[in-house]
């Protein structure tokens, strides 16, 4: 599916590239590895099964990682914003596909290079080894979500999005309810009703469909405990 980038240099990228995870930042000598692409809006960056030849970087924008379930629905396995890094197997292919949630501006480092700079350099390989570290971290945080209650699921979501991108308590979502339904493991109008619980229940404001304000976080935390 994606364009064959072997030959990708400084200053030619290809169409597509043939990723991290909450908090995750890559020091800058890893950042001169990488060739800068943009993707448009749903635009695909890899697919599921591809050959894990890249990881990527996001500059600007949102990236959702999923997988179609054999029953044709959808499980969103993350969400990365700017700063973050996505990307990183352990075996040879991805497992999941990722797409540009908003238009995007990617870093695509090649692999291979960096474990092979990562021979070389110490504090790459440290570096390597801390997001390897926060990806497991992560799979298991988001797998003991999936176990709790509907209004825990979202309450610990908007307590991580709140985490990664909050200004003065006010989230500005650039996921829709029907992705954060696909990464809770809930339906749209679940997710819609619980929002409309918390929001009764003084917890949270909803401005807009988009824009969330954590008024008592505290109770949030109570939900995601």
């Amino acid at each position: 599916m994606l364009a064959d980038v072997r030959s990708v240099s400084s200053k030619a990228m290809p169409k597509r590239p043939v990723p991290v995870v909450a908090g995750l930042r890559v020091g800058s000598s890893i950042d001169f590895m990488g060739a800068s692409m943009s993707f448009a809006r749903n635009a695909e960056i890899y697919g599921e099964g591809e050959p894990a030849d890249y990881l990527y970087k996001v500059v600007s924008g949102t990236v959702r990682t999923y997988k179609v379930l054999a029953d044709g629905r959808r499980q969103i396995g993350a969400f990365y914003m700017a700063g973050d890094v996505f990307g990183l197997e352990m075996g040879d292919e991805h497992t999941f596909s990722a797409e540009a949630i908003s238009n995007a501006k990617v870093l695509v480092i090649k692999r291979s290079a960096l474990v092979a700079l990562a021979e070389r350099d110490s504090d790459v390989a440290r570096q390597l080894w801390t997001l390897t570290g926060r990806e497991l971290s992560r799979v298991q945080d988001h797998i003991l979500l999936l176990i709790k209650t509907a209004q825990e699921r979202v309450a610990g979501f908007l307590l991580e999005m709140a985490e990664r991108a909050s200004h003065d308590g006010a989230l500005e979502l650039p996921m829709s309810r029907q992705d954060i339904a696909d990464y809770l493991g809930l339906t749209i109008e679940t997710v819609s009703r619980t929002l409309t619980t918390l929001e009764n229940a003084a917890a949270i404001e909803l401005p807009s469909s988009r824009r969330i304000v954590l008024r008592n976080r505290s109770a949030l935390k109570r939900l995601n405990s």
